[in-house]
Order: C-alpha cells, then sequence, then structure tokens
C-alpha cells in the first residue's frame, strides 16, 4: 500500500512564506569532545557516525520523506524517499587552522544561509572537525514544516545518550512505500478537507451537553479572532530590525548560567521565558541607546517581540510538525531598572496569554483547512507585515 501523509496548514505555511530571502530552516550547534571518536591515524572517524545514524534513523521516519504537491489543489504530502542516501544529508567539513569559535560561527552562518533541496528530505546534518584541535560540532539544519522545536529535538534524543555506547545494532531493513499517484492524494486531501469542519467544531463545543458553556466558547472564540485582528491592525515602532534582509545569515551564541536564571525567576516570580525576555529589553534598549534611536527616552517605543507558545497535546512529544503558536508581547525598553522591567514582561505575557491567540489560531488554521489552505499563510503574514515599519531608519 502507498505511505504518505498530509501535511498540516500550519506545516504548510513554512513552504508557502519561503523565498530567496526568507528561509524557514531551524538550526543548532553542538559540541563535543572529540577523544572518543578520533581515529589511530587522525580525523573523526566519519564512518562510524555514519553508521550509527543510519541504526537510530528508522526511529524518525519523517527524516527519509520528501514533500510532494497534489495535482491541481497544489497541497503538499509526506512520501517515502526512493532515493534518499544517507551521505547527502550526513556531511563533513573541518575548519581552518586555528579552528577556533569564531570560525566556527561564521562557517554556521554560511550553512545557514543556504535553502535546503525541496526534492529531497529537508534536512542536514554537518560534522565539523578541526574545533580547538580536541573537540568537533554538529550543525544540524532542519526545514520547519518538518518540526517545531519540541520535535526538532527528536533528533537530537535519537542521536544523543546519557551513557556512551561502543557498539550498537544495525538498523532494520528499510523499504520506502511507493509514492502514491496523483489522484490517490488528491482525494485524501479534499476529504480532509470535508471533515475539518467537524474539526472546528469538536474545538469550539468543548463543553458538549452544556449550552451555557458551549455558547461561552463560541464567544471566547470570536473575541480571540477579534483581538488578534487588533494586533495585526496596529502598526510597532520602526527600528533598524524592521527592513528587508537579503539571503545571508550570521549565527551568534554566548554562555548563560542556566541556575542564575533559575534563581531570578525563583526570587521574583514569572517563567525563564520572562527572564530571558527581560533580559533581552535590556540588550536592545543598550544597542538602541549606542546608535541613537529616537523615542526610547520618552519611553513611548512599542516594541514587540514573538514569543513561541507549544500547543502540543500534554505528554505528547512524539508527533512530527508544528504545534506551536506565537504571543505577540511588548516588551518595556525604557524601563532602567532590571527588576521592575522583569516585572513588568510578567505582566505583558500574561495579558497575552489570556488573549485567546491559540485559540484564534487554531480556528484560523481549520477554516484555511476548510476552504482554502492558503488562508493561514495571509493571515500570519498580515501579522508580521503589522509589526514592520517602511520609514528610513535612523544611522
Amino acid at each position: 500500500m502507498s505511505g504518505y501523509e498530509r501535511l498540516s496548514v500550519q506545516d504548510r505555511l513554512h513552504l508557502d512564506i519561503e523565498d530567496e530571502n526568507v528561509h524557514t530552516h531551524v538550526a543548532g550547534v553542538f559540541i563535543f569532545d572529540a577523544a572518543a571518536l578520533t581515529r589511530e591515524e587522525g580525523g573523526i572517524d566519519f564512518d562510524r557516525i555514519c553508521e550509527f545514524i543510519d541504526s537510530r534513523l528508522f526511529r524518525i521516519p519523517r527524516y527519509r520523506q520528501r514533500v510532494v504537491r497534489v495535482p491541481i489543489e497544489g497541497h503538499p504530502f509526506w512520501v517515502d524517499d526512493p532515493g534518499f542516501n544517507l551521505l547527502y544529508h550526513v556531511r563533513h567539513t573541518r575548519l581552518p587552522l586555528p579552528g577556533d569559535e569564531r570560525q566556527l560561527k561564521r562557517l554556521v552562518g554560511r550553512i545557514v544561509s543556504q535553502k535546503l533541496d525541496r526534492g529531497k528530505p529537508l534536512w542536514e546534518l554537518w560534522i565539523v572537525e578541526g574545533f580547538d584541535e580536541d573537540r568537533f560540532a554538529a550543525v544540524i539544519k532542519v526545514h520547519h514544516c518538518m518540526a517545531d522545536g519540541i520535535a526538532a529535538t527528536e533528533l537530537i534524543q535519537t542521536l544523543l545518550s546519557v551513557e556512551p555506547e561502543e557498539s550498537f545494532e544495525p538498523p532494520p531493513a528499510w523499504l520506502p512505500a511507493p509514492v502514491p499517484a496523483g489522484r490517490e492524494l488528491l482525494e485524501s486531501s479534499l476529504r480532509s478537507r470535508l471533515t475539518s469542519p467537524f474539526t472546528l467544531a469538536r474545538s469550539l463545543f468543548k463543553a458538549a451537553g452544556k449550552p451555557d458553556e458551549t455558547m461561552e466558547s463560541i464567544r471566547e472564540g470570536i473575541e480571540s479572532l477579534r483581538r488578534a485582528r487588533e494586533v495585526q491592525t496596529t502598526t510597532a515602532s520602526g527600528t533598524p530590525f524592521n527592513l528587508p534582509i537579503g539571503p545571508y545569515r550570521r549565527f551568534d551564541w554566548l554562555q548563560c548560567a542556566f541556575e542564575d536564571v533559575r534563581k531570578i525567576r525563583k526570587g521574583i516570580g514569572g517563567t525563564v521565558n520572562d527572564v530571558i525576555l527581560a533580559t533581552v529589553a535590556g540588550a536592545v534598549s543598550r544597542f538602541f541607546e549606542q546608535r541613537g534611536i529616537p523615542s526610547l527616552e520618552q519611553g513611548d517605543m512599542d516594541f514587540r517581540v514573538a514569543v513561541p507558545v507549544n500547543i502540543r497535546p500534554p505528554g505528547d512529544h512524539s508527533v512530527s510538525g508544528n504545534f506551536v503558536s506565537s504571543l505577540i508581547v511588548p516588551i518595556p525598553l525604557a524601563e532602567p531598572d532590571p527588576r521592575i522591567r522583569l516585572e513588568r514582561v510578567i505582566e505583558a505575557t500574561r495579558q497575552a496569554k489570556s488573549s485567546g491567540t491559540d485559540l484564534a489560531v487554531q480556528i484560523t488554521q481549520t477554516a484555511s483547512d476548510w476552504t482554502w489552505p492558503g488562508l493561514y499563510g495571509v493571515f500570519a503574514q498580515q501579522s508580521s507585515r503589522s509589526r514592520w515599519w517602511t520609514g528610513a531608519p535612523r544611522t
């Protein structure tokens, strides 16, 4: 039998909005001690790394699937890639001497500046040796249509373990399912769209048998859509960040003691994300001050960030794809006191969480799937553009 799976509207979004300048893959860098994988003649044992990955890949079948489009309708489906080649996706390179952190960051910037090949499974894993002589790095790049932040850890959890493993079992035989005919995909897509109204009804009528609560759920859904529309129709202040971008990327990181973040959260309240947002607000404020950005001193700058929110079913970490929404949170750049800034961030995220944005996103996605799958993409793009500013930046 043919094996295939229809992409959700939200997963499709990350394919639809991608162009030559906007790349919708996510990436991460992991640094390891090279001693256990160093060959006697020198260098990383890349072949053993590939053998190990091959032995685990059957646990995450999405990484051997590619995207095909339904004829006429154009909706994407996942199908097994009959020409899958592990060595196309797992790649080997080396930093030039001295192999320092700055060179690694530049290499990662070049890797993430390149779009993934749509004709193959949408992921890459780069093994980078020559980093500080005794370490190597793994650079992972996965298209956002495959996974959100939680599902993306699926590959890492599959490849890493707490204890080192000296041996591993060979993989089971993999036989790709035949690629389905276009007519079969079209029929499946139409069936899915016909059932979408019932999915929407279940999300609204969550209090079946209780008319008062059911009507309240409907009112809540309508109000959530209204508030989401308000966010789209208001424009944030102009900054150097809100300008057209090109295809090139820089990739950077810094170290932060997680225990310090937890102490701050425990002492003042809120969440770890709140502490991070308040820290970012302080850093952006200093950056704007150095750049001479106007309006910061008066405290009337409307600066917003999109905060990802997990809407995956509780306890379910096995499902691929995207189960994430975004909260649009204003952060107080003009507040100089770090404690007060954190308290204001906590209040801003509390209000955003109570706005019903996640319900609005769910309703829009389901309505899009029922009517026109591109509708949700338009909704998301309008939301993004509402935070853009078209004026010239001050330098």
